[in-house]
């Protein structure tokens, strides 16, 4: 299931795993496949600006897609789906 067929069950599901695996806050490694637009990748990185967060990009062989890491201390579960939530409004954007 991916957050596009059904967001609300998706993110309710993530919710619950992500507050029976881990103790809040902690640490969270979002992925995500980006077309290799600087200005898409540039969007992704503002959202997680100022949080301490480590970035890591790895373009494609073929230099059509980027794929980006991004580790960052989260506070809760609903933190990290907001974040979710703020990346999926960048076009063309696939959360791993």
């Amino acid at each position: 299931m991916t957050p596009n067929d059904n967001p609300e069950e998706f993110y309710a599901k993530l919710k619950t795993q992500l507050a029976d695996t881990s103790l809040w806050p902690a640490p969270y490694l979002y992925k995500f496949i980006v077309p290799s637009s600087a200005i898409k990748i540039k969007d992704i990185e503002t959202i997680f600006n100022h949080m301490g967060a480590v970035i890591k990009k790895n373009e494609s062989r073929t230099g059509k897609y980027t794929s980006v890491s991004i580790n960052v201390t989260m506070k809760n579960p609903d933190a990290v789906i907001a974040k979710y939530k703020e990346v999926g409004k960048v076009e063309g954007v696939i959360s791993l």
